[in-house]
């Protein structure tokens, strides 16, 4: 631990030989590093060469620049990190009360009773380390805002955006950003004419080191799905790549699907996601059965299984995060799978408003969200709140 500097300010000549005898035990211990001004103009001075001194102890009387003006001074400076204490004459409470006005932090009278000085000395470096910690732990949180910043900028970049020219399906999402930026993620692109690729994903942990793993996954999920592989061929492909270059043990639950107009069929993988909700043309729904493939990036040389099913006309999927189903309000009670499937057959299924439009994804995502935060209530979320909506036209 760095010796705390401390700087005398006294226009004495003697009192630099009876300071360090006095602390000869602290200096050579270096607990304390004293150093040496004869008024106020050098005590600034000295304040500019060594800038990390935490304590002064000045006189009042002194030629040049007394110590009630340098304690002016002090105060137009503005640093926590430098407590004053005063030397004053015995019973000169005039000059003592303006000198606590001006921003001393305590006073020892003269002539000084060195017991009392180091006591005080003690006492006022306690109360700056309690600011040294005070700040420290101001700037961690100003660091970890800058984090979460730069997450949610990670985040919003790489949004997918309207596909030009799809007319035989309609696909949208929303993503609700929680306080504690997670990894969530969701992309949809065309692999060619007739088959549409979509993902959804969560990637585990929190802040900047998930929101580039999500990044990352994105990313690789998508050009290996630009190249027209299979949903299981996407997947190994994939989960091979991140094993390789997974830091930290991380991960990512995926559901991916490719939608073929020319087959009426949707084959998919879920990688450890939650089970996606199929609204059916005849007002039925099917939750998809949880499968047991493992989630990407912990087990290199996995074979994924894929899965088919029919997606016809009108059919629409509603995918989601854990963000969704475990939003929690103030009793602490989650959101839930049934909660959702209820919303979805009273709410959007006989809503004919809502499923014959051309907007019918987003607007699903809408009513979902509105749901989940009207339960959710103040209560501030730890998981970001992700939904994607594929309708085939």
């Amino acid at each position: 631990m760095a010796a705390e500097k401390i700087l005398v300010v006294d226009d004495e000549t003697d009192l630099q030989y009876v300071i360090n005898q006095k602390f000869r035990r602290q200096i050579r211990n270096g607990q304390y590093e004293f150093h040496f001004a004869f008024n106020g103009l050098e005590a600034l001075a000295k304040l500019i060469e060594v800038p990390d001194i935490g304590v002064i102890l000045s006189d009042i009387n002194m030629p040049e620049m007394d110590g009630l003006t340098l304690l002016s001074k002090m105060r137009e400076l503005k640093n926590p990190l430098l407590k004053t204490v005063i030397c004053s004459a015995y019973g000169d409470m005039d000059n003592i009360r303006t000198a606590m006005n001006r921003g001393a932090f305590d006073f020892v009278t003269k002539p000084v009773d060195f017991n009392d000085l180091e006591i005080t000395l003690e006492k006022t470096i306690g109360e700056l380390n309690i600011v040294r910690e005070g700040l420290a732990y101001h700037d961690k949180l100003l660091s970890i805002e800058h984090d979460l910043m730069v997450a949610r900028e990670i985040q919003r970049a790489i949004m997918p955006k309207p596909i030009p020219g799809l007319e035989w399906a309609d696909i949208d999402g929303s993503m609700e950003a929680a306080r504690q930026i997670g990894g969530d993620f969701y992309d949809y692109f065309m692999m060619d004419d007739h088959r549409l690729g979509f993902v959804i994903g969560d990637v585990s942990g929190k802040g900047i080191p998930a929101a580039i793993f999500m990044a990352v996954s994105r990313t690789l999920i998508r050009a290996t799905g630009l190249k027209g592989m299979s949903p299981r061929d996407c997947m190994n492909y994939v989960n091979h790549l991140l094993c390789t270059e997974s830091v930290n043990s991380m991960f990512v639950t995926v559901f991916y699907g490719m939608l073929d107009l020319e087959t009426d069929t949707l084959h998919y993988v879920n990688a450890g996601h939650n089970p996606p909700i199929l609204l059916r043309h005849n007002g039925s729904t099917e939750v998809f059965p949880m499968t047991d493939n493992i989630v990407l990036g912990v087990y290199d040389g996995y074979s994924f299984k894929t899965n088919s099913i029919p997606f016809l006309k009108d059919d629409t999927l509603v995918m989601y995060t854990d963000g969704v189903t475990e939003a929690f309000n103030q009793n602490n009670e989650e959101y839930g799978f049934e909660t959702l499937h209820t919303l979805l057959k009273e709410q959007v299924l006989g809503n004919k408003e809502v499923m014959d439009g051309k907007d019918a994804p987003a607007r699903i995502c809408l009513i979902i969200a509105d749901d989940v935060n009207r339960f959710a209530g103040e209560e501030e979320q730890s998981d970001d709140i992700t939904i994607m909506v594929v309708k085939r036209n």
